[in-house]
């Protein structure tokens, strides 16, 4: 039988195959540490479950497949998958990274990694040509999200992978707001992918987790050895959550996109909303980028609310159906404050020199019916 190519098949079936011993369809939950070997060194392919566990093959099979290769790891978190991508650097080696970044990797990269000897410099790469301006001659990475986060930025995948192969240095994309149904980094040049899984590929905020994907073997085996040496793994259980997520991945993401689209135009043409940042918008600055490297664009909005801190912090005391908290990418719609949340870890002048106005809001929009939440969000907006 060929083997299936479609994203919708693939995220039912790929990495899965009946239980040998009892015929179960879903892949078990391993809960084991170690593994019993017939002879000394002659196992069946399974020794220690920091190293490997049947699990999380299964979900690491699986999300490789979504993202159109054979290599790929799962790991704890998305911070775990970030921090041992880093160890495969060294002391004076230098990262370009865009300027607009989640804030547990501004935090990783600038109170942590720093501390050890790597440089970093943050660019807005919206305006690829400050690639050579900011290249060194340690530069030996280049760290994008696309969208960004929260200001939805778009920064053009394959022309970011030619300059680092062509300078000589690994290209990275945070796939995180996408997901391997809506933008596929990997096959637009990019040397690594990552997620953090705990966003739309676990989607039910139930798991905590993270994904490095990569076409290359040669830094399929370096990652891989950082991470046994890290111990950077997730559990059986964590992965069996996961994997049960992507086989929903693709009808979740087509939900999400209706969703936001609607309550993006919606804002749009609201009189207490001063901006909305939408990629699906003709009115986002990098809409036709966005058109050509993404299938669609996604379920995440972010909005400036006129009246500023204040007035955004009565709206987001006053919703009912979203709800307050941090993190995305869930089938339930949250709402949140970067300036106080996600962000507070960037200082207020790089926010402010970013564009993360105190008034900014961030929603990841939700599979609820779109008129309840724009009936959610039209409440929560009156005095």
């Amino acid at each position: 039988m060929k083997s299936p190519e479609k994203f919708e098949t693939l995220a039912i079936h790929a990495g899965q195959s009946p239980d040998p011993t009892t015929g179960a369809i879903m892949t078990p939950i391993y809960q084991t540490s170690t593994y019993w070997q017939e002879s000394p060194g002659k196992h069946k392919g399974y020794e220690y479950s920091r190293t490997d566990n049947p699990t999380r093959a299964a979900l690491e099979a699986n999300l490789a497949a979504l993202e159109g290769t054979k290599y790929g790891l799962s790991f704890a978190s998305g911070c775990a998958a970030m921090t041992t991508i880093m160890m495969g650097y060294q002391a004076g080696d230098h990262i370009i990274c865009c300027d607009d970044v989640y804030g547990g990797t501004y935090r990783l990269f600038t109170k942590v990694l720093s501390k050890f000897g790597l440089e970093f410099s943050f660019v807005d790469l919206t305006d690829l040509s400050k690639l050579d301006r900011h290249k060194k001659k340690q530069t030996k990475l280049v760290w994008i999200e696309t969208p960004t986060n929260p200001l939805l930025k778009i920064i053009d995948i394959k022309q970011v992978a030619q300059w680092a192969k062509k300078n000589g240095c690994h290209s990275l994309v945070d796939n995180t707001f996408m997901s391997p149904y809506l933008q596929n980094p990997l096959a637009l040049g990019a040397d690594y992918v990552l997620h953090s899984t705990t966003k739309y590929i676990g989607g039910h905020s139930d798991v905590v987790g993270g994904f490095i994907g990569t076409t290359s073997e040669e830094l399929f085996k370096l990652v891989k050895f950082n991470q046994n040496n890290l111990g950077a793994i997730p559990g059986p259980m964590d992965c069996f959550l996961s994997l049960r997520s992507t086989k929903t991945l693709a009808i979740r993401m087509e939900r999400h996109c209706d969703n936001a689209k609607i309550i993006a135009n919606w804002l749009n043409e609201h009189k207490q909303v001063e901006k909305v940042i939408y990629p699906g918008l003709s009115s986002h600055p990098q809409h036709q980028l966005a058109s050509e490297q993404m299938k669609d664009f996604g379920g995440m909005i972010s909005f400036v609310i006129r009246g500023g801190l204040e007035k955004a912090r009565q709206t987001l005391e006053k919703v009912k159906i979203f709800s307050l908290a941090e993190s995305l990418g869930g089938v339930e719609s949250l709402i949140e404050l970067p300036a106080i949340m996600t962000h507070a870890s960037i200082p207020a002048d790089i926010r402010k020199s970013l564009g993360i106005d105190d008034g900014l809001i961030r929603i990841s929009v939700g599979l609820e019916h779109h008129e309840d939440l724009v009936a959610d969000l039209d409440q929560a907006f009156r005095e």
